[in-house]
C-alpha cells in the first residue's frame, strides 16, 4: 500500500495566505456570468502587454546567438551587456559613466527582480519591518513585502494631489520601521512622473531612517516630449554621486516590445548591486546568453524606440479626441496608460462595457487597497493603449458610445 499523506499536516509558508488575488483574477470573476454582445469582436484594453511588433533586428540577434545555449550563463551577465547598459544609462540620463562591473546587473525582466530585491534587503531580525508602496500600485510590490516577512504601508496617490507622492501621509513611527520603499515613475497606472522635489524629500527620508529605494522605471521610454526624470538622474542632480540606498529597475519589455524576452537591468548603489548579485547567485536567475546578445542589440539602438513612441503618441491623440467629449480624460506625463474617472462605479463601468460592447478595461479599485478610508483607484478605469491603432481607436469609439448611453 502506498503511504497516505494528510495534506493538512504539511507545513507551508504562512505568508502565502496573505497574498491577494491578482487584478486579472478579479476581473475574470467579475465577468464570469456575463456573455458579451456577440455583435462586437473583443477588444482588450485591460492588460499592459505591448502589442507592437518586435523589431526584426532584435529577433535576428537572438537567433544568431543560439549557440550560446550550449553554455551556462553567469549571474552577472556578460561584460559586453553590462558595458552596453552602463553606456545607455549615461547617455539617457546625462550621467557620468557607471562602473559596469559594480553598478550594473542584468536581470530577467523587472518583475522578477522587483520581487527578489525585497528578499535581499529586508532584515527579519528587526521588529515589524515595513515596505512602503504607492497606492494604486503594481501588485508585485505587495507580494514581495508579504513573502519577505514585512507589512506593506501605502501612500495614496490621488487626483487632488495630481497623483504625486505625499510622504506626510505616514507618521514617523512607520518610517522608523521602513526598510524598503517602491516607487514607480512614470507611474502605473497614473503615468505620473516624480518631480525633483519629490525625489529630494524621499532621499532626505531615506537618509533619516535608513531605508532602501527601489525605483521602478520600466515605462521611462514611453513619453511625449520631455524625457521623464529618472531616479539616478535626480540623485546626481542633488549631489548624491554614490547613489546611496538607491537602485533603479528598467526593462526592454515596453521600450523594445519584447515582453517575452524577459530582459532588463538594475543600476545604482554598488553595495546594493553586490548584495543583489549574491542573492541571485543562489536564486538561479541568470540571463540566457542568447537573450543577452539580443539585449545588447536592443540597448544600442534608439530608432525603434522613437518609432514606438510615435505610435503611442498617435494613439493617445486619437483616443483622447474621441473620449474627451464624454469623459474627463487628460494625457499622462508618460507611459501607455490612460487613467480615467468613471461616471458610475469602476466595476459596474467595466462590467457593463464588457457586456454591451465587448471591450475589456481594468477597474481601478482592483489596482489599489483601501487605506485610511480611501481606495485610491475606486471610480477610475485603466486603459492600456497597447493594441494596434485601428483596434485601440475602435475601442475608444465603443467606450464613447457606451458613456453617451448611460
Amino acid at each position: 500500500m502506498p503511504p497516505v499523506f494528510n495534506l493538512s499536516l504539511l507545513h507551508m509558508n504562512p505568508d502565502l495566505n496573505r497574498l491577494q488575488p491578482y487584478p486579472f483574477q478579479k476581473l475574470a470573476a467579475l465577468f464570469r456570468d456575463i456573455t458579451p454582445n456577440p455583435a462586437y469582436t473583443p477588444i482588450r484594453l485591460s492588460i499592459g502587454e505591448p502589442k507592437h511588433a518586435t523589431p526584426a533586428f532584435i529577433c535576428d540577434a537572438l537567433v544568431g546567438a543560439l549557440d550560446g545555449l550550449a553554455s551556462y550563463p553567469s549571474t552577472a551577465g556578460s561584460d559586453e551587456l553590462r558595458a552596453t547598459i552602463a553606456t545607455w544609462v549615461g547617455q539617457r540620463y546625462d550621467l557620468p559613466p557607471l562602473n559596469p562591473k559594480t553598478q550594473v546587473l542584468p536581470i530577467n525582466g523587472s518583475r522578477e527582480a522587483l520581487f527578489a530585491f525585497a528578499q535581499t534587503v529586508l532584515d527579519r531580525s528587526r521588529p515589524d519591518p515595513v515596505v512602503v508602496c504607492p497606492n494604486p500600485f503594481y501588485q508585485i510590490y505587495e507580494g514581495a513585502a508579504f513573502l519577505g516577512g514585512a507589512t506593506p504601508y501605502f501612500l495614496n496617490t490621488l487626483a487632488e494631489d495630481n497623483f504625486a507622492l505625499n510622504f506626510a501621509q505616514l507618521p514617523p513611527e512607520v518610517w522608523q520601521r521602513t526598510q524598503l520603499i517602491y516607487v514607480c515613475s512614470p507611474g502605473n497606472p497614473t503615468g505620473k512622473v516624480m518631480s525633483l522635489a519629490e525625489w529630494q524629500t524621499l532621499f532626505e527620508l531615506s537618509d533619516r531612517y535608513g531605508f532602501v529605494i527601489a525605483s521602478d522605471e520600466c515605462y521611462s521610454e514611453i513619453y511625449f516630449d520631455e524625457k521623464p526624470l529618472g531616479g539616478l538622474q535626480a540623485a546626481r542632480q542633488l549631489g548624491r554621486e554614490d547613489y546611496r540606498n538607491l537602485l533603479m529597475f528598467s526593462s526592454l519589455s515596453k521600450r523594445s516590445n519584447v515582453p517575452g524576452m524577459r530582459s532588463g537591468f538594475v543600476a545604482g548603489d554598488a553595495k546594493l548591486v553586490e548584495k543583489f548579485t549574491l542573492y541571485r547567485t543562489y536564486h538561479g536567475s541568470a540571463m540566457s546568453p542568447s537573450v543577452q546578445s539580443a539585449s545588447v542589440a536592443a540597448w544600442q539602438d534608439e530608432a525603434h524606440v522613437a518609432e514606438n513612441r510615435r505610435l503611442y503618441a498617435e494613439k493617445f491623440a486619437r483616443v483622447v479626441e474621441i473620449l474627451q467629449p464624454v469623459l474627463p480624460v487628460t494625457l499622462p506625463d508618460a507611459s501607455f496608460y490612460l487613467w480615467i474617472p468613471t461616471p458610475i462605479s469602476d466595476t459596474e463601468f467595466a462590467q457593463r462595457l464588457y457586456r454591451d460592447y465587448h471591450v475589456t478595461v481594468l477597474p481601478g479599485s482592483y489596482l489599489a487597497r483601501e487605506v485610511r478610508g480611501v481606495n485610491a483607484g475606486a471610480n477610475f478605469v485603466r486603459l492600456a493603449l497597447v493594441a494596434s491603432t485601428e483596434e485601440t481607436v475602435a475601442g475608444a469609439q465603443r467606450i464613447a458610445e457606451f458613456v453617451r448611453g448611460l
